[in-house]
């Protein structure tokens, strides 16, 4: 019999430009009584890492361009906000009022860039928050600052949420990874009759981050942070950038 069990540490404070993500995991083990063992994935959301790096703007610091107003327009959107999301993004996928779909930089195709509003503090002016920099980066440093505190070897997974095309309502995925055999590569095997698989690849990190994120929530439960336990991860140079399909895949451009 194989299970799972996910841990939500609770205590974390508001995080702010600067702050020792690590040192506040820690605490947030110790405080809420909470086990990491070898082999764990501990799964950090993208806000506060986005916090921690400083990726906090405000509105009145954003100059929108002759394009972004031409696009707010046509979506009904601030044009400080569509702004940010032609300086985040590589391509506009597709637009109507109230949506746009971008594809990131960093390769991900979602809403708005992943530049999200809530869940942060507007009190000194309207603020956005973008992605990380480079959230595998991100998740290869908080791992190593972990295994160096605490002497376990864990994965590191930092999450965000995201909807996808033909299904209603948002799940968790992973845009950042270190330590975690992100694809299980099932090509060439063979199913229970001996028929050989021709395109099964389970993506273990997105499967990860959606099982904590359902538990680590997305509006008031302040726990951005969770211990997922059983899955029992192995030393892997993969990256969630593995993750992403290339365009010359996209079959729905």
């Amino acid at each position: 019999m194989t299970s799972l069990s996910i841990q939500t540490l609770e205590g974390l404070p508001i995080v702010n430009a600067g702050d020792d993500l690590c040192a506040l995991i820690c605490d947030a083990i110790s405080d809420s009584k909470a086990s990491l063992d070898d082999g764990d994935v501990v799964v950090i959301a993208q806000k506060i890492v986005s916090l921690a790096e400083g990726r906090l703007v405000r509105l009145d610091d954003v100059l929108p361009s002759a394009r972004a107003y031409t696009l707010a327009a046509e979506t009904e959107k601030d044009p400080r906000i569509v702004e940010l999301i032609l300086t985040e993004s590589t391509d506009i996928v597709r637009t109507k009022p109230g949506v746009i779909i971008a594809r990131h930089r960093l390769g991900i195709v979602g809403a708005n860039a992943g530049i999200d509003q809530s869940n942060i503090d507007h009190t000194d002016g309207e603020c956005a928050l973008l992605l990380p920099q480079e959230p595998d980066r991100s998740a290869s440093s908080l791992r190593a600052a972990l295994i160096e505190k605490t002497g376990r070897r864990i994965g590191v997974i930092i999450s965000d949420t995201m909807n996808r095309p033909w299904r209603l309502g948002s799940l968790g995925i992973a845009i950042g990874s270190a330590g975690v055999e992100v694809l299980d590569d099932r090509r060439g095997q063979s199913d229970l009759f001996g028929r050989e698989l021709k395109v099964t690849m389970c993506n273990r990190a997105d499967a990860i981050a959606a099982a904590a994120v359902m538990l680590m929530g997305e509006t008031t439960e302040r726990t951005p942070v969770a211990i997922v336990s059983g899955i029992a991860v192995e030393e892997s140079a993969q990256t969630a950038a593995d993750s992403i399909r290339p365009v010359s895949d996209d079959m729905f451009l």
